[in-house]
């Protein structure tokens, strides 16, 4: 209850470090979000009606929410696990009805004089829902019919999200996949979905022939690495290749071209499995046959490339081709990017100082504020700055992981890893999308960007992780490990 949890945070269980590299981050994210909007021929002086204004009152609600989270026992977040993800799902589908655009996406709800966005919310509430699940007794990686809702749980917010046409805080969901790896999900999932990112990639890059040599090698290299046969796996890998190739030059020229790239690589790939199966039944390997169930889906896989990508929305089409190089538009679909790029360059190794940036000040990089703001980081405070702040990210998403892995139960675990895996994404792709490493899907930088939703609820995310964390040395005392 509230009473004995004043008396834990006198205790030494509450991480009182990441508190603190919680609050400094959000300190120099304000710093940012004011010299991002800085304008030195104004006179109006500091008004809370800017987004500098704007955003130091939502850190106040932020500090009183984060004080009232660690006041209420942590049973209660067990407890409020699955109403609080139905509530959210309401809320989601009453958006797409009743919200507001907001650059094409629907994913807005105004409450008076604010706008709030129910997607920042639902990454809590699925972090919830997850972790009560999960913890059950019942729960088994292992069983299908686990994992299958496991997952239901995971799309179910990310579909609603995607009908909204917010394409980029739907994505997020997927890092929730780090916490089913901790939870004892099959590696070659993730080898899958690896393979299937690879093909994508470079199905834009390489020839059919290219492709098929790439994924062949790529196939035998992760069978190598899981088995340790690597002199036994040369062999294999010229036996399938040579076979291959001759197999995909034979069809190309019966066929005269007729059958297309991907038809003779379709051919040289099935014609090629005797091979491979000769070679997996006398080495009784079964990675091997992994590695041509692999094999065969990455050459199936390339033909739906092309349906994919035409199904896609134009400006994530060129989005796409101007991040891997195939198409150049400065002027329109790559000038954030490019903007973006010369402001943290211009910035060298110790930047140019705190509100002399003139590419942020002048406003050439567009959403300076919200996505685009380590621009500000990286052309005001440098290479050196950008680093420090970095450090601090992956400081405090490493004390998440330790959180989560010294817990007595399953729900905290699960908890804090989905925490840091939330965490871990939106720095990735947002520091990524700014240095052109990924392409510009609109996801904020946590604590940085400005946005009273985001900041709310990064905010819940941390804190709950906090008090669940601090609740184990009660848990441990009474020996009481179970919800």
């Amino acid at each position: 209850m509230i009473g004995n949890s004043k008396d834990n945070l006198s205790r030494s269980g509450v991480d009182w470090g990441s508190i603190a590299i919680f609050f400094v981050l959000m300190l120099l994210g304000w710093l940012n979000i004011y010299a991002a909007v800085y304008d030195e021929t104004t006179t109006e002086g500091f008004t809370l009606a800017s987004r500098y204004g704007s955003q130091l009152i939502w850190i106040g609600v932020c500090v009183l929410t984060a004080i009232v989270i660690m006041l209420i026992d942590g049973i209660y977040y067990h407890m409020i696990a699955y109403p609080f993800y139905a509530l959210i799902l309401l809320v989601l589908v009453a958006t797409l009805f009743i919200g507001t655009e907001v650059n094409g996406a629907r994913s807005w709800l105004r409450l008076g004089g604010f706008s709030v966005q129910p997607a920042e919310f639902a990454k809590f509430a699925t972090a919830l829902a997850l972790a009560r699940y999960m913890s059950a007794y019942s729960f088994s990686m292992s069983a299908w019919r686990s994992r299958l809702t496991a997952l239901l749980l995971l799309a179910v917010p990310m579909a609603i999200i995607m009908l909204q046409n917010d394409t980029g805080s739907a994505i997020v969901f997927a890092s929730f996949l780090m916490v089913f790896y901790r939870e004892g999900l099959n590696g070659w999932i993730y080898v899958a979905i690896g393979m299937v990112i690879f093909l994508f990639v470079f199905s834009f890059l390489w020839t059919p022939a290219t492709l098929l040599a790439a994924i062949l090698i790529l196939c035998t290299l992760i069978e190598s690495i899981l088995n340790g046969a690597w002199l036994r796996n040369l062999r294999y890998l010229a036996a399938v290749a040579l076979s291959s190739l001759l197999i995909y030059l034979i069809a190309a020229a019966v066929t005269g071209g007729t059958a297309g790239y991907y038809g003779c690589l379709l051919a040289a790939s099935l014609l090629s499995l005797p091979v491979v199966g000769v070679y997996a039944w006398r080495s009784k390997l079964k990675n091997v046959l992994i590695c041509i169930g692999m094999f065969i889906g990455s050459v199936l896989f390339t033909n739906l490339v092309d349906v994919v990508f035409d199904h896609m929305q134009i400006h994530q089409q060129k989005r796409i081709l101007d991040l891997l190089g195939v198409e150049s538009d400065l002027q329109y679909w790559g000038y954030n990017v490019n903007q973006s790029k010369i402001a943290i360059g211009s910035g060298g190794l110790l930047g140019k100082g705190y509100l002399h940036g003139t590419q942020t000040r002048y406003d050439f990089v567009p959403e300076q504020s919200t996505d685009f703001i380590f621009c500000t980081v990286g052309e005001e405070w440098g290479f050196v700055g950008s680093v420090v702040v970095l450090g601090l990210f992956c400081w405090l998403i490493l004390r998440l992981i330790r959180m989560g892995e010294r817990q007595h139960e399953a729900f905290g675990r699960v908890y804090c890893y989905g925490v840091a895996s939330i965490l871990l994404f939106h720095v990735l792709v947002n520091v990524g999308m700014t240095i052109g490493l990924m392409p510009v899907i609109g996801i904020p930088l946590p604590l940085f960007s400005y946005g009273g939703s985001s900041l709310f609820a990064f905010t819940l995310l941390f804190f709950v992780a906090v008090k669940l964390d601090a609740c184990r040395r009660e848990s441990s005392e009474t020996g009481d490990r179970t919800f």
